[in-house]
């Protein structure tokens, strides 16, 4: 499996993640295979958040009761986790107290002593940067949280932490799949008039982390829109399955391969962040990862998936 940098860590992973926000309701034994199927496909990465379960931090605890890691096993993961997000009111709170607590929480569920990474999930309208910083820095230097990084996040959303928080932010997770790339397509289309693709929505996120050494890592790369179930063998993309289609007999890989290997081609060094509980898929997107799509090939997906190629 390919790897790429984590920010300016100068660590470096693999560009396929396993994310793990379905699991609250599996078995001991289904919760260790699909993690060990991830781990024979050289996924060592693993992405949470406290919201994940039916419960607070319920997906955490599900994964380190099934797992009951050993010291040396769980040096060999990184375990991410994300904070900010109160479902029940009052929606996000990035206050000092409330990232303290809620990381606290993610380690007594996950039996661990410190997070590889923690994420800031989704802005909050009401974030005070010096809170933010203060958590960092308290999280920080008591080792309990190693990098940092952001969720959903624009460039100035950025540079508005910036302004405060002193540690390197490591990654923004972002929506992106062949269908739902309007980071990608928006640049491509740029300074057409009258065409609904080319308006900026993001400040240009996507060249914003390149320039700036910040892992985008890409989550729901199977899904055709915001939740609205995946684009693969889906009879409203006709076209975009029957290329993904051949071309997944063209590299003897699965159709869900392709759909990985659309993202982690792109020069950005994405990470691809995979939501799926069920072992065969994970072992099949992870084929991706070596698949050299060709730009041709490339090109042909994206246009496929309905964008429009100037």
């Amino acid at each position: 499996m390919k790897t790429v940098p984590l920010g300016l860590t100068g660590r470096q992973v693999p560009n396929v993640v396993l994310g793990l926000m379905r699991i609250a309701q599996m078995d001991d034994d289904a919760v260790r295979e699909l993690v060990r199927t991830a781990r024979d496909a050289g996924i060592d990465f693993i992405d949470h958040a406290d919201v994940y379960g039916a419960e607070l931090h319920g997906c955490e605890r599900r994964f380190a009761e099934a797992m009951q890691l050993t010291p040396s096993q769980r040096a060999e993961l990184t375990i991410q986790s994300k904070a900010g997000i109160v479902p029940d009111g009052p929606y996000f709170d990035y206050s000092y107290d409330h990232l303290v607590e809620s990381v606290e929480g993610s380690l007594r569920a996950l039996d661990t002593d410190y997070l590889d990474v923690l994420l800031l999930h989704r802005p909050d309208a009401l974030v005070e940067p010096d809170e933010v910083a203060r958590a960092f820095d308290h999280l920080e230097s008591s080792g309990k949280v190693r990098a940092f990084g952001v969720s959903n996040h624009t460039p100035g959303q950025i540079e508005l932490l910036k302004k405060s928080v002193r540690q390197p932010l490591v990654a923004n997770q972002l929506q992106l799949s062949v269908t739902h790339a309007p980071i990608v397509a928006q640049g491509v289309a740029a300074n057409m008039a009258g065409l609904d693709q080319s308006t900026e929505r993001d400040g240009g996120i996507l060249d914003y982390c390149r320039l700036h050494d910040i892992t985008v890592q890409a989550w729901s790369p199977f899904q055709a829109g915001f939740f609205t179930g995946v684009f693969l063998g889906h009879e409203d993309y006709p076209e975009l399955n029957a290329v993904i289609d051949r071309l997944a007999a063209t590299y003897d890989v699965p159709a869900i391969a392709i759909a990985t290997a659309w993202i982690t081609r792109h020069p950005a060094g994405m990470q691809v962040v995979l939501g799926t509980t069920t072992p065969e898929r994970v072992a099949g997107a992870a084929q991706g990862s070596d698949v050299p799509l060709t730009r041709a090939e490339w090109y042909e997906l994206f246009r496929a998936a309905g964008y429009t190629v100037p």
